[in-house]
C-alpha cells in the first residue's frame, strides 16, 4: 500500500505531475508531510497542543523545503495557475516534504526547457549532498543523467545493455547501438536523404 511505502522512507514524482491543483504550494507540500503525523483524529478536532506542535513542525519543514527549492514567490499560489515547470518543482518538492531515505524520480525533465532542466539538476544534486537522499530516477536526457548519476543503467527493450558510470556507459557500444544505431544505419540513411 502506498501509506506502507511511505513509512519505509521512499517517496517519488510522477511522470505526468499528480498535484491538488486548487490548492496552494503550501498545501501541496503540507500534505506532503501527512505521514509524519502522529495525533489522532480527536486531537485534530479539538486542535489540541500536540496537534498544534505537529501543525508548527509541518509547516516549518515544508518552509526549508520551500527556500530549499525557491519556491518563496509561489507559495501561496494555486497550483493550477503555475507554468508547467513550476509544476514539477511543486511535486519535487511534496516529495521531499515526506522526509525520504529514497526518492523514485520518473522523468523530471520531461516537459522542462533548458533552463529549467539545469535547475533540476541542481536541486537533484542538493537533494543528494545536502539532504543525503538517494535518488533513483529513470530518465532520457543524457546531460541531465551525465551530471546528476553516479551510476547508469542502460535499458532497451526492457534488456539491460550496461552499467556504469555515466561516461561508461555513453560509451558502450550496445547502447550507441540501441540508441542511435550503427556505422552503416546512419550512412544509408545519409544516402536516403540526399
Amino acid at each position: 500500500a502506498p501509506h506502507a511505502i511511505a513509512a519505509l522512507g521512499i517517496a517519488r514524482t510522477f511522470q505526468n505531475i499528480e498535484l491538488f491543483e486548487h490548492a496552494t504550494v503550501l498545501h501541496n507540500l503540507l500534505i506532503g508531510r501527512h505521514t509524519h503525523r502522529q495525533t489522532g483524529f480527536w486531537s485534530e478536532v479539538f486542535f489540541t497542543p500536540a496537534t498544534r506542535r505537529a501543525e508548527i513542525a509541518a509547516r516549518e519543514k515544508a518552509e526549508q523545503v520551500i527556500d530549499l527549492l525557491d519556491l518563496q514567490h509561489h507559495r501561496d499560489s494555486m497550483v493550477a495557475g503555475l507554468p508547467y515547470g513550476v509544476r514539477k518543482v511543486v511535486e519535487l518538492a511534496r516529495a521531499l516534504c515526506t522526509e525520504p531515505k529514497l526518492l523514485l524520480l520518473d522523468e523530471p525533465s520531461s516537459g522542462l526547457n533548458v533552463e529549467e532542466t539545469a535547475d533540476m539538476a541542481f536541486w537533484i544534486q542538493d537533494i543528494q549532498h545536502e539532504l543525503g537522499v538517494s535518488v533513483l530516477m529513470v530518465e532520457h536526457d543524457m546531460s541531465l543523467v551525465s551530471k546528476v548519476s553516479d551510476r547508469v543503467l542502460a535499458m532497451n527493450m526492457g534488456e539491460v545493455l550496461a552499467t556504469g558510470t555515466p561516461r561508461e556507459v555513453q560509451s558502450d557500444s550496445k547502447v550507441i547501438e540501441a540508441y542511435l544505431g550503427t556505422v552503416d544505419d546512419v550512412s544509408s540513411l545519409r544516402r536516403a536523404v540526399a
